[in-house]
């Protein structure tokens, strides 16, 4: 499969990046920061995540999809790991954990279609905006992790939950620098825009102009699929666009950050808006499960985007 830049890639290819919130709301486990790569330190929780990572592989194996394997690393950048007590270098070497263990998991499933993803995410909340690096500030803040990643035997860096186009920008370029490829999924609210108000398309072209067009393509994630149509509206900069990571719920951003319980929507109901987003968009190969989704919601991805 290939995940080469300026191309979609041959699909359907699923993301599964549900687990925070399935370790939180369904397994009680508390993730200060959010984060789930302390998780690693542990031998008992390393390899009940690795029991993960190998559900995934069997999953892609059953289903006949490409599967890419997230490793943990969306919150594990400088600031966010200075709030957990994470030194530069201590973090470093989770990024590099998170990354051996996908290695691993993918080296013992060779018959298995899967891709290793390095996951980064935005520097401040992947809800709000906040305050707004410039895109040179992005890409040196975001460069250290990206080669951390880069130099792990990642194929790819996904960037996920991207909320404004600059810092998108900047995690392009530092990808550009380090000749990795790079996908840039953005985040959207209810009404289709990102949370500074920035259509999808004029933000595909923002990336794409600060970036000489680097990023592989770019996707919509932690929204549903009824957040995304009001974006869909022809425009031809949106055929950069290759598919949606989608949240289970259809509350809001606001709605869901406040949400003590977890809504994980109807699994039949979402698969089949996800089939339905593939047929009426033929330029989407990418799918997937984001917050408040499982298993039950990638079968019926899955099912659908084969019928």
């Amino acid at each position: 499969m290939s995940t080469s830049r300026h191309s979609t890639p041959e699909g359907p290819i699923l993301h599964w990046v549900g687990l925070e919130t399935d370790l939180i709301f369904s397994r009680g486990i508390d993730l200060p920061g959010f984060a789930s790569y302390p998780l690693l330190d542990d031998p008992e929780t390393h390899e009940m995540l690795r029991g993960d990572y190998q559900a995934l592989a069997d999953f892609a194996r059953e289903e006949g999809v490409g599967m890419m394997l997230d490793a943990l690393t969306w919150v594990a950048s400088r600031d966010r790991g200075r709030e957990l007590g994470y030194s530069p270098e201590r973090l470093a070497e989770s990024n590099r954990k998170a990354v051996r263990l996908i290695t691993e998991v993918r080296d013992a499933n060779p018959d298995a279609n899967l891709i290793l993803s390095g996951q980064m995410g935005p520097r401040g909340d992947g809800y709000e905006v906040g305050d707004q690096m410039t895109v040179a500030e992005a890409e040196t803040f975001h460069g250290e992790q990206m080669g951390v990643l880069s130099k792990a035997g990642v194929d790819l860096v996904n960037a996920f939950t991207m909320t404004y186009a600059a810092e998108a920008a900047g995690i392009a370029r530092a990808a550009k620098a380090r000749g990795i490829p790079v996908v840039i999924a953005f985040t959207v609210e209810t009404d289709g825009c990102l949370p500074d108000g920035m259509s999808l398309a004029d933000a595909i072209e923002r990336v794409d102009a600060e970036s000489e067009s680097y990023p592989s393509y770019f996707l919509v994630n932690c929204a549903h699929p009824e957040h995304l149509a009001p974006a869909l509206v022809g425009d031809v900069r949106l055929n950069r666009l290759a598919g949606l990571v989608s949240n289970a719920s259809r509350c809001s951003h606001e709605e869901l950050d406040n949400a003590e319980e977890l809504d994980a929507g109807d699994p039949d109901e979402l698969g089949k808006q996800i089939g339905e987003l593939a047929r009426a968009n033929p330029n989407f190969r990418v799918f997937g499960g984001c917050c408040g989704t499982d298993f039950r919601h990638l079968r019926a991805m899955a099912r659908n985007l084969k019928a």
